[in-house]
């Protein structure tokens, strides 16, 4: 299916200088929809060399169990929506995927599991191929569980691995009381070595670098509670933080607010080359520049909880039912894959 947006309703400017990231000629089309199940909702993982794109589902109940679940997905791409295909990744050994990073020169994906009552909550690579091999990489906190871990990342230069566990599991029933707060964390894979290095959120969310990865940004999607619930007094706001070295090692200094998202929350975030700070929130994309300023949105209907970029100016935006592609200029290169 194919449907195409208007670029004059699409995409909305808020600042001149969103401009130089739409290009002249921004498009908008649905690339892959289906209607049995929100496949399209989180991780957004695009593999390069092989044209892949590796996803999550939002929460949905199986036919077959009649439980809760989360299925991940892989896109094929193709050269043309007409070959846009889509397999059903079965992996019971990552409980309620979510979030996911390329992991490994790309052979690999770094998927966070949310986790059950029986299955716990952390880190799992699985391999970028069929059979899709999956192992455990990280999934307590030095013997205490894990709430329900929710997005990671990777420094480019140490592969140390940082991610965010909120409490949505619980307040979502399907994941015991917390024995942690909600806080980020930083993991070095090498020596095992787990560090706590930000807190003080209501639901700490997504998590990217700036290009130069000397800010980390972290949303907090306190505004939505686990049931579904909203409270407008409580927290849509992305934070910067500084990655400040001592002794060797680095620390999350100078947190400030770095923006509010006006509608929704600001779920997955992510940069591209020039600093530009990207979320999906509750009406599509929002960017905004590196000093805080809301440049433009990427509107969508039903919002986005997460997206990434693919090559030369690709956005590959994730919206439950749909599977959203825009075109913004050929300059504008994700900072994470720099393509």
């Amino acid at each position: 299916m194919s449907t195409n947006t208007s670029p004059a309703t699409a995409f909305q400017a808020h600042d001149a200088k969103f401009a130089a990231i739409t290009g002249l000629e921004p498009k908008l089309e649905v690339l892959l929809e289906v209607t049995e199940y929100p496949f399209a909702h989180e991780a957004g993982v695009f593999i390069a060399a092989t044209n892949e794109l590796f996803i999550t589902s939002n929460q949905f109940v199986d036919k077959k169990t009649g439980v809760k679940k989360l299925q991940i997905n892989k896109v094929s791409l193709g050269d043309a929506i007409q070959q846009v295909t889509r397999e059903e990744i079965e992996c019971d050994v990552i409980q309620m995927g979510n979030g996911g990073v390329n992991y490994q020169d790309d052979s690999k994906i770094l998927f966070c599991a949310q986790g059950s009552m029986t299955q716990p909550s952390g880190l799992f690579a699985m391999d970028a191929k069929a059979p899709y091999n999956t192992a455990a990489v990280v999934t307590d906190f030095r013997g205490r569980p894990f709430n329900s871990v929710n997005d990671v990342v990777v420094h480019s230069k140490d592969g140390s691995i940082w991610f965010t566990d909120p409490s949505y599991g619980y307040e979502q029933g399907y994941r015991p009381r917390p024995r942690l707060p909600s806080q980020v964390y930083r993991y070095e894979p090498g020596t095992g070595t787990i560090r706590a290095v930000a807190d003080g959120f209501g639901h700490p969310n997504g998590l990217c670098f700036s290009p130069d990865e000397t800010v980390m940004y972290v949303t907090d999607t306190d505004w939505i509670y686990g049931d579904g619930s909203t409270d407008d007094s409580r927290v849509s706001s992305i934070y910067a933080f500084d990655v400040t070295y001592y002794s060797g090692s680095p620390f999350l200094c100078n947190r400030r607010l770095f923006a509010m998202a006006d509608t929704g929350i600001p779920d997955g975030i992510k940069c591209d080359l020039e600093g530009n700070v990207y979320s999906g929130c509750g009406d599509g994309v929002h960017v905004w520049s590196a000093g805080g300023v809301l440049l433009g949105k990427i509107l969508v209907d039903g919002g986005a909880a997460n997206f990434c970029f693919g090559r030369n100016g690709e956005l590959f935006i994730l919206n439950e039912t749909r599977l959203w592609r825009a075109e913004l200029g050929p300059e504008v290169k994700g900072a994470l894959l720099r393509i």
